[in-house]
This record gives C-alpha cells, structure tokens and sequence, in this order.
C-alpha cells in the first residue's frame, strides 16, 4: 500500500488557515461591520423618528379646500400627516405655540414633545360651520339660559357663570368679558383645583372665519390673562392664510 509521506518542508510550507477560510472569514467580518453600520445610521434614524412621532419642521406650504374656503397652511402647523397634502379636506387640526404663533420647530419642540409643557400651545381645528353663530352669539340664546345664579367676578376683566348641572357641560364654567364694538367675549373652562393642574385644553372657544369657517380652539387656562390677545392672534392667522378671492368675511 502506498502512503503518502509529507516531508518537513512541505509541512511548513502548507499555511496554516485556507484561502476558502480566510474568504469566508473576510465576508463575515464586512458583513458584521454593514451590520453595524445600519444598526449605527438606521438607528439614529429610526430614532429620530419616534422623536418626531408624526411631527415635521417643515415650512413646505399647503393648500386645503375646506367647505368654500381655501387655506394655505405650512407643514408644520398641522398636527396628522394625513393633512398635509393640498385638496379638499373636511377640517385641519392645528397646533402653534403661544405667543409665538408657530408650528413645529426643533427650537421649541420640548412644547410639542412633552406633555409636561404643552401648555405653551394652542390648539385648533377649522371646519366648515355647522352652526349660525359663533360662542359670543349663542351667549344670549342659548347659554344665558344654562346659568346658574348670578356671575361673579373673575381675573382680568371676566365674569364667571355657573352652569346648570343637568347642562350637559360637567365641571365647565362660562367666562364672559365686554369687548368695545363687539359682542362679548366668551369661553367654556374647565378651571383646575390648582394652577399647577392646568392642563393645555382647560379652556375653548370659537369663533367665524372666512366665508364659512368655524375655528375651535383650545388653550391652557394659565393663558387666560391674555384672552383678548389670543382671540385676535387667532383670527389674524387664519385670515392672513385665506385665498379665497374675495377676502374674509366677517
């Protein structure tokens, strides 16, 4: 029988790990590294994502159709993804920040990424109005006839009304201020125990826009100092962003 007899040298000569080892070896080790390359870049991707959850800084303008209104609005302003493509839509939730008045931003987006301060928005949604009037014209018809004894004076210029509690209102109360040639001011709160309860929808509002639009919007009661600020910002920012040809009608 034959064997076969390797000398020393021949030994020594034969390398240690294969070429087909060292082969399967290198494409393990690159495709570890591509491995952690995306874990590196996809992660921070995904986490910024999740940062955003639903969020976006852009100023990109969109046109929406609502009723016979249109609107040009930018990205950030409005709240779902769903929204921010122009065409017709049946409402558009907003949010901007107070007093700034502006949408999402990566300077101010502790506001919108933590619960603990988004008092520091304001929150609204336009649709086309269901109703003739607007809260300060249902004060007389209908919600004078919801109170409950007689208003007492509030902070900065209020009055304060209960409301009955078969209303249907809960724990809100009405607060109601004159305004010089204007009906008066009027809004539904829900007051916390303390200040620091405050939440960033204790209070609502709406009021007439446009040819037919009804804006709705909610504030944090820490904000009812500035009241009449507010309903003017409000109604100045929807207006600015009318198209329609023949302006706002009031």
């Amino acid at each position: 029988m034959n064997h076969t007899v390797r000398t020393a040298h021949e030994i020594q000569e034969t390398p240690l790990l294969s070429t087909g080892f060292v082969i399967r070896l290198t494409v393990i080790i690159a495709c570890l590294a591509a491995l952690t390359l995306f874990i590196s870049f996809g992660g921070r991707w995904f986490g910024a994502r999740i940062s955003l959850a639903g969020n976006t800084a852009s100023t990109a303008a969109i046109t929406l159709t609502i009723g016979r209104d249109t609107l040009r609005l930018s990205e950030n302003t409005l709240r779902f993804p769903s929204q921010r493509r122009d065409g017709l839509s049946e409402r558009a939730d907003l949010y901007l920040t107070w007093p700034e008045m502006q949408g999402y931003s990566t300077e101010h987006r502790e506001r919108f990424d933590d619960v603990a301060q988004s008092s520091g928005l304001i929150f609204l949604q336009i649709a086309q109005s269901t109703m003739s009037r607007d809260m300060s014209g249902r004060l007389e018809p209908i919600y004078s006839h919801l109170m409950e004894g007689d208003g007492v004076p509030f902070a900065n210029g209020m009055t304060l009304h209960r409301l009955r509690a078969d209303a249907g209102y809960a724990d809100e109360v009405l607060l109601t201020a004159p305004r010089a040639g204007a009906p008066d001011y009027v809004v539904r709160c829900a007051l916390p125990s303390t200040p620091q309860a405050a939440t960033s929808g204790d209070c609502q509002r709406d009021i007439k826009v446009g040819r037919d639009l009804t804006v709705l919007y909610r504030f944090s009661s820490r904000h009812l100092p500035d009241w009449d600020h507010i309903d003017a910002a409000i109604r100045h920012f929807v207006e600015a962003r009318l198209v329609n040809a023949s302006g706002p009608r009031r």
